[in-house]
């Protein structure tokens, strides 16, 4: 995620990171420079149209066309960024349960074997976790004494979670901790699951793709129609506010499909494996 000073806006006029939309977009930026100035030159000069009132009247229904696509677009995109904000939430829920849990663990066990079992289980659900969403190869020796099989069909944190319960499970049998202290952390042994399936339903549940494409077409054939009717009132300048109308109006589409996914190595997408480390470092505070 890229870490930038909201005050400094003047300063990301001038600045173009690996993600931004106007290198992705440039080469059909050009393609269309280019139509709209062939379909300036043939209306102009070879057809010489400009009388022609009906090909004006075109400019007034991009008007209203415009103002349609404006809503699906502002649609699309708090879409996204609530898949987004979600996400972040869920990450914001597992920092708050793994300090909870590493408090309550503090205060129950005396025993240093079983208190270092959890500084380094803990954190490593968080890093499996990360490591889960963006669909890379989890190590098979995580620590000492916690193997993990290399088997692309095995739920790695789900293993993680299975190892925690089975230790909080041998803590109550063994009397190391009375029945109500095994269910107070039990909340928080529960919310790590919970916040998996949430996550993997935003990595795995895309916008629906006839949404996804109709919004593209729209976009493409708005713009490719938008020199037949502002050509006259704009003459050859029509070529750069095409450009442009159809960089804004792609950038947004294009921020929307990135941020709707928020778990990879996009630029913005969320810190997983640092907020994965921020709840190591608390976690080694609190045991």
């Amino acid at each position: 995620m890229i870490q930038y000073n909201p005050k400094d806006w003047i300063i990301f006029i001038f600045r173009f990171h690996e993600s931004d939309t106007f290198r992705r977009l440039f080469p059909m930026m050009v393609f269309i420079g280019i139509y709209a100035a062939g379909i300036a030159y043939l209306e102009l000069q070879y057809l010489k149209l400009s009388d022609s009132s009906h090909v004006k009247n075109l400019s007034l229904i991009h008007t209203t066309v415009g103002f349609v696509l404006s809503l699906l677009l502002a649609y699309r995109t708090n879409t996204a960024y609530d898949r987004w904000w979600e996400g972040r939430k869920l990450w914001g829920a597992l920092v708050n349960n793994s300090r909870n849990l590493a408090i309550k663990l503090s205060a129950y066990l005396s025993d240093e074997s079983d208190r270092d079992f959890f500084r380094k289980i803990i954190p490593t659900y968080a890093s499996v976790l990360s490591q889960h969403l963006m669909n890379e190869e989890v190590s098979k020796m995580l620590f000492e004494g916690l193997d993990l099989e290399i088997n692309h069909h095995e739920h790695h944190p789900n293993q993680i979670a299975q190892h925690l319960f089975q230790k909080a499970n041998e803590l109550y049998t063994t009397g190391k901790i009375s029945g109500h202290q095994f269910y107070l952390i039990n909340a928080e042994l529960q919310s790590f699951t919970d916040i998996c399936g949430a996550c993997e339903r935003i990595k795995n549940t895309p916008i629906p793709y006839s949404y996804s494409a109709f919004i593209k077409k729209f976009i493409f054939f708005y713009v490719m129609t938008l020199p037949f009717g502002f050509v006259f009132n704009l003459g050859y300048y029509v070529v750069p506010v095409v450009v442009f109308i159809f960089y804004v109006l792609a950038s947004l589409e294009l921020i929307a499909e990135e941020i709707e996914d928020p778990f990879g190595s996009d630029a913005n997408d969320l810190p997983t494996a640092k907020i994965a480390s921020n709840i190591q470092k608390h976690v080694e505070e609190l045991l």
